[in-house]
């Protein structure tokens, strides 16, 4: 199983494309931004919809706390456009087909329901700040609610 990962340590570096097909570097925001990254098991399902609705309804208030939100899952860029589009989110979402990403961060995880084993994203969500460093890491989380409990972490940063 991949690490997991805690506040106060550096945050793994990431590339990986949009769903524009842009390649996404984590050092892109390195100086300038706090990144949200939030790791969902999949497009359109329920509270990943709600997850990234949320997001979205924040991304302002986020956005003048210099901060960026970046979703990722397994899906490609094409579903991404697609999800983006039907729910006009306002969120990026990084396409990690390769499943790299998600092991760098310790989200692929296997999880039992009913006796079955599979392996999936757990829904966790990452706080890097504009030095690098992980403000907070948090798995399994809960998506009700969940933007707004994030959005409260970076304001008491900047008070």
């Amino acid at each position: 199983m991949s690490q997991v990962l805690e506040k106060d340590q550096e945050a793994p570096f990431f590339r990986s494309v949009n769903q524009d097909n842009k390649m996404i570097y984590l050092s892109d925001y390195k100086g300038e931004k706090n990144v949200v990254l939030y790791f969902y098991p999949k497009d359109d399902t329920p509270g990943c919809t709600i997850e990234a609705n949320d997001f979205t309804a924040l991304a302002a208030e986020f956005d003048a706390l210099d901060t960026i939100i970046i979703g990722v899952s397994k899906d490609d860029c094409g579903s991404h456009r697609d999800f983006i589009s039907k729910y006009g989110l306002n969120v990026q979402l990084l396409a990690d087909t390769s499943g790299e990403l998600c092991e760098s961060y310790g989200v692929w995880q296997e999880v039992e329901k009913e006796g079955v084993k599979k392996w999936k994203i757990v829904r966790s969500t990452f706080i890097i700040g504009k030095d690098g460093m992980l403000i907070d890491a948090m798995y399994g989380v809960n998506h009700e609610g969940h933007a707004q409990a994030v959005l409260d972490i970076i304001k008491n940063l900047n008070s």
